[in-house]
C-alpha cells in the first residue's frame, strides 16, 4: 500500500511540473489517503503486535 501512496505522490508532483493543476491534485489526494491509511494500519499492527508479546511472555 506504501507503493501505492509513493506512486501516486511522484504522478501528482510529475503532473503538477507539467502544469496539470486538477490531476495533480487528484492524485495527491490519493497519496494523502492511502499515507494515512497506511500509518493507522501500522500503528494498529504495532500496537496488537506489542499486547500479544506481552501476553504470551507470561
Amino acid at each position: 500500500m506504501l507503493r501505492w501512496a509513493l506512486g501516486f505522490l511522484i504522478a501528482a508532483l510529475i503532473a503538477a511540473a507539467f502544469g496539470v493543476s486538477g490531476v495533480a491534485t487528484a492524485t495527491f489526494s490519493i497519496a494523502k489517503i492511502l499515507v494515512v491509511v497506511f500509518v493507522v494500519l501500522f500503528v494498529a499492527t504495532l500496537v496488537m503486535g506489542l499486547i500479544s508479546g506481552r501476553q504470551s511472555s507470561r
